[in-house]
């Protein structure tokens, strides 16, 4: 017998301009998968988006954006939530799963400056801008005479601190520039092999209750299967790591046909060294590429670096 669907839908989003973005372009794909179905935007606060004064490494990590909406779905305010999948951990807690796995943008990083063309193009000492420990460790390896500083807060507040001279350049995701209309601001791109994105940067997810059979109904036409994938093939690595969606570990996947290549960094804030790593599989069983890499990637010095970290 067919799943019987909802014929209305509330979806719980964060507040920021780029995730009402993301949650209206999903409720405009459902809405042309499904037409008659009435979607609801549910904006909340969350923990991630109210601290401000303290790195999101010190705080939790970005686990801290999900759950007030994940709370909203288990008291029945909300069916669904949309997240940037690069925030959401590597293994959702028990009455959780993906629903689906958007299409993925851009993955690359941004570097932005008013005044100067790349990274490279950097005076020495100058001040960059960044609030990801990923981020950190590969400007670090790479221009060790930077002065790094945290940066939090949305995309456009970001992009307010550096018009105000607060930074000479500061690193975003290409995706989130180009979502909010603003991918004019992108001086440079920070391309993977060379430097490595976050894992699932630039893919969009939404989060339902494992057992709603009906809303996971909904959302099977905006899944796109080579996008999973290669996202398997990513948090699985990190996931074997032991990393999280703070921890300074990058990864990327590529489809290439029936084959997946994918590679993996980790560094650590108290050692200079950066570890890098690559792996071509079966695209067919992400998973095991990812856990494979991870493993050679162990084998070579990763939980050195990892336990590196600060406590």
């Amino acid at each position: 017998m067919p799943v019987p669907v909802p014929s209305r839908l509330r979806l719980a989003t964060r507040k920021s301009a780029l995730a009402l973005w993301q949650t209206e372009h999903v409720a405009a794909r459902l809405r042309q998968a499904h037409p008659g179905l009435e979607v609801e935007l549910v904006p909340m606060s969350t923990r991630g988006d109210e601290v401000l004064d303290r790195s999101l490494s010190a705080i939790g990590g970005k686990g801290l954006f999900l759950k007030e909406l994940e709370i909203a779905m288990l008291e029945g305010r909300a069916d669904a939530a949309v997240h940037s999948l690069k925030d959401v951990p590597m293994e959702l807690d028990g009455p959780f799963a993906l629903g689906a796995v958007l299409e993925r943008a851009d993955a690359a990083d941004a570097f932005v400056s008013v005044a100067h063309p790349d990274l490279d193009g950097l005076p020495e000492g100058a001040r960059v801008g960044t609030s990801s420990l990923r981020r950190k460790v590969q400007l670090r390896a790479r221009r060790p005479d930077l002065r790094i500083l945290d940066l939090r807060g949305n995309v456009l507040t970001r992009l307010g601190k550096l018009d105000a001279g607060g930074y000479d350049a500061i690193v975003l995701a290409c995706a989130g520039l180009q979502r909010l209309g603003v991918a004019g601001r992108i001086t440079a791109r920070l391309d993977p092999p060379a430097w490595v994105p976050a894992v699932a940067q630039g893919a969009i997810a939404v989060e339902c209750r494992a057992d709603d059979a009906g809303t996971h109904a909904l959302f099977a036409a905006l899944d796109h299967a080579p996008t999973r994938a290669r996202i398997a093939a990513e948090r699985a690595m990190n996931l074997a790591l032991h990393g999280s969606c703070h921890a300074p570990v990058g990864g990327y996947a590529e489809l290439d046909g029936a084959r997946l290549r994918l590679i993996g960094l980790v560094g650590s804030e108290s050692d200079p060294a950066l570890l890098r790593g690559e792996a071509e599989g079966d695209a067919a069983a992400p998973e095991e590429l990812g856990r494979r890499l991870a493993a050679d990637l162990l084998a070579r010095g990763a939980d050195r670096l990892l336990h590196a970290l600060p406590k």
